[in-house]
């Protein structure tokens, strides 16, 4: 198809090949006769020269040759011009024998020809590439930080040959552990010697910045490489996950900053995503608290399996705010309905479950915040956190609802604080509710999640950023973390397997002291712990040393998941619902003293005021 017009350039570009058209048939005559310019023969090279010409011209306008840029000629458009030099290769003695040209072409032109003339239009725009690539680059190389490369594997070749073209950055070479690598060049830069060299490199060559491309390593490899670039004293940086450079979404070249996730060591979620498709597409859910750290994660996570509509339940406008338009912009393809209105009120749950008639509801609303709950507020935290579940588990029973998932968390095990104690009571609700409903009660617990609202982690940062102290509890206090995106996920695994009345405890992996947790997050910001000082305040009210993910009367039965247990808890009757239910639905507002009394006779395991600091300096023991 030819195209309708030429601009400038692809003009050039014709003329250049209508050149080479007529050299590489002259060329082809003058090695047929031994570059014997006087030749007899050679008449019939000039007659036939203008016919050759405009055809294969007209050849090449085909197969389209001038709708790339020569700058970025490559694979494909050397192998579109063999095509095209081919087909012009038949085409030109097919015209002149039906022209009926009186001219006696060689055999050997024909087959000369067609090599000369791909030999000269690949090679003038490879020529080209290099000339144009070097000129534009060639300054701003000069200009460029430079930077040492940790791993010399896949990820850091095609890194080093995406920022070839980057004006911030300058790769002078690779180090890596294999020794057979050693001296050998990944696209012209050397690979040096080992990781643990980067100090004397970096001193040498004047470097302040390293990469560590690794992204299908151990988490053990890349957080060693961390510590070598801090005690090198170079600012490190990483390419993307392994699992986001297969999906599509990033480049390797679309380097960041190392974050807590990179180096907490957490294998990466297996989903059954069959599962999932079948348990969510076409259907109506609703997430509670959609727009906080888990419910917005959820919302996100729902979205892939393509739901019918997404009701996102949210008390805080702004924060449904957020997620709508977030929504509007990455998710356009999802229906979502957002509605504000608290758990806690009937009516208001009533009308949303009778408008929309969701399948699956995810309660993820909550109050979690363990100091602020313990004190001055403790009845609140109840109301929220237990009475809002009971409520909105209520009218899932009446409206006939598939399933009901309850986000809890790991401090509703040997609870020692009001927020713990409310969010077992909500799980001792659920449990009630299960044993008289056809709706499917999966409670899932897990632990802190990096970067959620409230967490230690924004505080840190924050922290730092103001230059230090920054402040941690106890230096012995530690947690389960893991990552909003895998928390998530696992509540959907959760979902899908959850027959009814589980308790579902997720693997959190090794604790983490807090204080180390600060520590790296120091380090990562470029930063010393002499630069930034740590602080040591003290346990808060309600603070444990150390949280539990099972109570201690409780065993637990694998899952066909690698991460997911099921807890089985203490159950309870109809006599302790109806008890519950009328203390929930009093009027008066009780203050702290009494809310922790009543919750002690609710919560068999509920132990105020207690941290488990001795529990466990004996565990250390």
């Amino acid at each position: 198809m030819f195209p309708p017009r030429l601009n400038l350039r692809a003009s050039l570009a014709f003329g250049h090949d209508l050149i080479a058209v007529a050299l590489a048939w002259c060329l082809a005559y003058w090695l047929r006769f031994n570059m014997d310019f006087e030749h007899p023969q050679l008449r019939s090279m000039w007659q036939t020269l203008p016919w050759v010409v405009l055809s294969q011209g007209l050849i090449f306008l085909w197969f389209g040759l001038y709708r790339g840029i020569w700058r970025y000629a490559s694979l494909p458009d050397l192998k579109r011009i063999l095509l095209a030099v081919a087909s012009a290769a038949m085409a030109a003695p097919l015209v002149l024998l039906m022209l009926r040209i009186p001219a006696l072409v060689p055999r050997s032109v024909v087959v000369l020809d067609p090599i000369l003339l791909f030999l000269i239009m690949c090679g003038s725009r490879i020529a080209y590439r290099l000339w144009k690539e070097r000129r534009l680059y060639s300054v701003a190389n000069l200009q460029a930080k430079p930077v040492i490369v940790l791993g010399a594997g896949d990820a850091a070749a095609n890194l080093v040959k995406d920022l070839a073209r980057s004006h911030e950055w300058r790769v002078v070479g690779f180090l890596d552990d294999g020794p057979e690598k050693h001296g050998r060049l990944l696209h012209g830069v050397r690979v040096l010697g080992q990781i643990d060299e980067l100090a004397s490199h970096s001193q040498n060559m004047q470097i302040q910045h390293a990469i560590i491309a690794m992204p299908s390593a151990s988490h053990a490899a890349r957080r060693r490489a961390m510590n070598v670039c801090v005690k090198a004293g170079v600012k490190a940086l990483t390419v993307p996950s392994f699992d986001d450079l297969l999906s599509g979404k990033v480049t390797v070249s679309q380097i960041r900053h190392v974050e807590l996730d990179d180096l907490l060591g957490r294998d990466p979620v297996v989903l059954n995503s069959a599962g999932l498709q079948g348990l969510f597409a076409g259907k109506t859910i609703l997430i509670s608290g959609a727009g906080g750290s888990i419910g917005s994660e959820l919302c996100r996570q729902i979205s892939r399996f393509k739901p019918q509509r997404l009701i996102l339940f949210e008390l805080n406008e702004f924060a449904l705010y957020r997620i709508e338009q977030e929504f509007q912009s990455d998710f356009p393809n999802t229906a979502v309905a957002c509605v504000i209105g608290d758990v806690k009120n009937r009516s208001r749950v009533d009308q949303v479950l009778a408008q929309y008639r969701p399948s699956i509801v995810f309660h993820a609303a909550a109050y979690k915040h363990v100091p602020l709950m313990e004190t001055q507020n403790a009845w609140e935290a109840v109301l929220n956190n237990a009475l809002g579940a009971y409520v909105l588990a209520q009218a899932a029973v009446e409206h006939q609802i598939e399933k009901f998932v309850l986000v809890s968390t790991d401090k509703a095990v040997n609870p020692t604080n009001v927020m713990g104690a409310s969010k077992r009571l909500a799980e001792m609700l659920c449990q009630a509710l299960q044993q008289s409903s056809s709706t499917r009660f999966v409670m899932v617990r897990f632990g802190n999640v990096l970067g959620s609202t409230g967490s230690v982690i924004p505080k840190f940062r924050e922290q730092i950023e103001k230059g230090g102290p920054v402040t941690v509890t106890h230096p012995e206090i530690i947690r389960y973390f893991m990552s909003i995106s895998e928390a998530a996920q696992l509540v959907l695994q959760a979902c899908l397997m959850g027959k009814g009345g589980e308790i579902f405890v997720m693997d959190m992996g090794e604790p983490v002291k807090i204080a180390d947790l600060a520590k790296d997050l120091i380090r990562l910001s470029g930063f010393s712990e002499e630069e930034i000082k740590i602080v040591y305040t003290g346990l808060r009210p309600g603070e444990k040393l150390y949280e539990e993910l099972l109570a201690d009367d409780e065993n637990t039965l694998p899952t066909p998941h690698p991460k997911l247990r099921i807890a089985l808890a203490r159950q309870v009757n109809g006599e302790w619902l109806a008890g519950v239910a009328l203390w929930l639905g009093q009027n008066t507002t009780l203050k702290d003293d009494q809310v922790k009394q009543d919750l002690l006779k609710w919560v068999p395991e509920y132990n105020a005021g207690q941290n488990h600091g001795e529990s466990y300096q004996q565990k250390l023991a």
